[in-house]
């Protein structure tokens, strides 16, 4: 399908066009901006609207700064839309989080504007100043300036390069959007500071009168503009009891200014770049903004899917029989079953309360489930000072954001063998979010801690059970469960609870040429492969794990008496997961097999749908009965030969 951008648009290719434009011509690329993002988004799917809230300040970044030997960050990257589109990627943007085409996020190997490669929240601060103070050192006349949504400002990582910042001496601008939203809405004191300073109506207007009357004061620029800012600075102290927060960082603080007013924008802007050290914008703008139902909604049009730009509908799935549920929504109901029985249970997510289904408790419990804004560190430490007190606490975490809170789960949680359960969603590769989402690494990252229990569920059963398993008075250990994005496969999921014994696997299928071993939801694939193989006359064993930590040694044991060749099937790392696990235990107790390790190979997999990336990974279904062709090669041959 062809997009066609508007007039002014059609001819930006770099922001050296975009300057060429007038002040007067700005207002109009912004609504053709904002509407090419529309059509685009709107037929190819993507992150919606928070780069529609950032329209404005796009075009006014590039239009002020000499991008891209100034240095420019974005935040996690959902709301940089516009920005790709500016700087040369408005023909290729259609394919933005397809196979083989654009990411997602600002990526630094997909062109020089992108100067900071990110995907997890509040790391621009950091990002910036680093690159602040290198041009400091070496000498170059280079902005840096972080773009900054107010849900990512809930991290701690943020408030320590603000802390950082305010003594570095480096010319670097914290540009903050607040609008009041990451994914959901944002929680929190900074939430309620930043309303302060934002809605105070005497603030407001004292501040815009100040700065109307040091525009007319007959004096010099720069004698203006330290009068203003002292002025500013004392107002603050007047109208709103916490507003210093920034200055007590030795950060100077400006705003909130309009964020949707392109030329209040660039007037600021260009004032701000001539003022050196380490500075603050605060800007209040509207996730969604010229999209209503977006703006009316924002965690619904955060990332919606395909839908008619026109009428507002989205559109779903075609479905003429039940589906199987999303594993995150079989874990919501589940912990509402759960804590109707079990007055111990809490739930933890750090800012995904609908993303991870914690939300339906939160709901209907909400003095038993909270959402801790992006806090992960913070996510798990509370969940072990619960643990302490006797609660069972499920903390919900995506595999990707668990890689920030890995020393709390060693120090905080493992060392005390506190009893906190782990619900790792979106583990394995999750598709069009790409390298910095992918769940690759958690099975190896967690099977080297002590006093852990690992599992994975093949299906929506196998997650209740565990879930269950977890909570019961028996299980003494930290238990973390890992389970992928998206659909499971059983459409009659809500089976009564059965603890399943710890530790152990289980045999789904009897084989005598090979054994498949399984860990998680790719059971079904090697299910699938195993009915292609039969009719081929190849008959393999299949295996389901459920635990890497402690793993099934009755059950290996079993497999290595009777079996020369393996394949080893995970939605993890080939690189100390499932697979490697397995080499571990027939090491040291010495057996000798054959053994073919699939899993997510050891480099980035790009982005692309969970399916592509599946069979680009080669242990989807077809993957698997290819290894399995692949090891039994020769005694195929053989047969063959006897045959004739």
């Amino acid at each position: 399908m062809e997009f066609v951008p508007g007039p002014l648009l059609k001819n930006i290719n770099s922001p050296e066009d975009l300057k060429q434009l007038g002040r007067e011509q700005l207002h109009q690329v912004c609504e053709e901006l904002r509407q090419y993002i529309i059509d685009v988004v709107s037929v190819q799917g993507g992150h919606f609207a928070a780069s529609l809230g950032v329209v404005e300040l796009s075009v006014a970044l590039h239009y002020v700064y000499n991008t891209p030997h100034d240095q420019l960050v974005w935040d996690v990257g959902h709301q940089a839309y516009g920005h790709k589109i500016l700087t040369g990627r408005r023909e290729v943007f259609p394919t933005n989080r397809k196979y083989k085409g654009l990411s997602g996020f600002p990526k630094r190997s997909e062109s020089p504007y992108d100067t900071f490669g990110v995907g997890h929240s509040s790391t621009s601060i950091s990002a910036a100043l680093g690159m602040a103070m290198a041009a400091k050192y070496k000498g170059d006349n280079r902005k840096s300036v972080a773009v900054i949504g107010d849900g990512s400002m809930t991290a701690g990582m943020a408030f320590e390069a603000m802390n950082h910042a305010g003594v570095a001496d480096a010319d670097v601008l914290i540009i903050l959007n607040d609008n009041c939203m990451s994914i959901d809405p944002n929680v929190g004191a900074l939430k309620e500071y930043l309303t302060d300073i934002s809605t105070s109506p005497t603030y407001n207007k004292v501040r815009d009168e100040v700065w109307n009357l040091m525009g007319k004061l007959p004096v010099g620029k720069q004698f203006s503009r330290e009068m203003a800012s002292k002025l500013e600075a004392s107002i603050k102290g007047v109208v709103s009891k916490s507003s210093n927060l920034f200055e007590a960082l030795k950060l100077r603080y400006f705003g909130p200014i309009d964020g949707h007013n392109i030329t209040k924008l660039v007037d600021t802007l260009k004032d701000l770049k001539e003022i050196p050290g380490p500075k603050i914008l605060h800007i209040v703008t509207t996730k969604g903004k010229g999209y209503a139902l977006a703006e009316k909604d924002q965690t619904k049009w955060h990332a919606p899917g395909l839908f008619d730009k026109v009428t507002g509908e989205i559109y779903k799935k075609k479905i003429d029989q039940p589906q199987p549920p999303k594993y995150q929504d079989v874990f919501g109901h589940t912990m509402v079953e759960l804590a109707e029985s079990n007055p111990n249970i809490m739930g933890i997510t750090p800012a995904m309360p609908s993303g991870s289904s914690l939300k339906i408790m939160m709901d209907k419990m909400p003095h038993r489930a909270f959402d801790v804004g992006i806090c992960e560190q913070h996510a798990v430490t509370v969940s072990a000072g619960m643990a302490t007190q006797g609660m069972r606490v499920f903390c919900n975490i995506y595999s990707s954001f668990m890689q920030r809170a890995y020393d709390q789960v060693v120090h905080d949680v493992a060392i005390q063998k506190l009893p906190v359960v782990f619900c790792l969603d979106r583990a394995g590769l999750v598709g069009e979010d790409g390298p910095t989402h992918h769940g690759c690494y958690d099975i190896a990252y967690m099977r080297c801690i002590p006093h852990l229990v690992i599992a994975a569920p093949m299906n929506e059963q196998e997650l209740r059970n565990l879930m269950y398993t977890a909570q019961l008075d028996n299980n003494t250990h930290p238990f973390v469960i890992r389970y992928p994005r998206g659909e499971g496969v059983m459409t009659n999921w809500r089976t009564p609870f059965e603890a399943l014994p710890i530790g152990k696997g289980r045999k789904l299928k009897d084989g005598r040429d090979l054994a498949i071993l399984s860990f998680g939801h790719p059971g079904n694939f090697a299910q699938a492969a195993i009915r292609e193989l039969r009719a081929e006359g190849l008959d393999p064993a299949h295996y389901d794990l459920r635990f890497v930590k402690p793993i099934d040694e009755d059950l290996l044991h079993e497999v290595f008496s009777r079996y020369q060749k393996i394949v080893t099937v995970e939605d993890g790392t080939v690189v100390g997961g499932f697979g490697s696990a397995i080499l571990e235990f027939m090491q040291a107790n010495g057996y000798s097999a054959e053994v073919k390790i699939l899993g997510i190979p050891d480099r980035l997999v790009e982005h692309g749908t969970p399916k592509e990336l599946y069979r680009e990974c080669d242990y989807d279904a077809t993957g698997i009965a290819a290894a399995v062709r692949e090891l039994m090669a020769d005694q195929v041959s053989v047969k063959a030969e006897l045959l004739n």
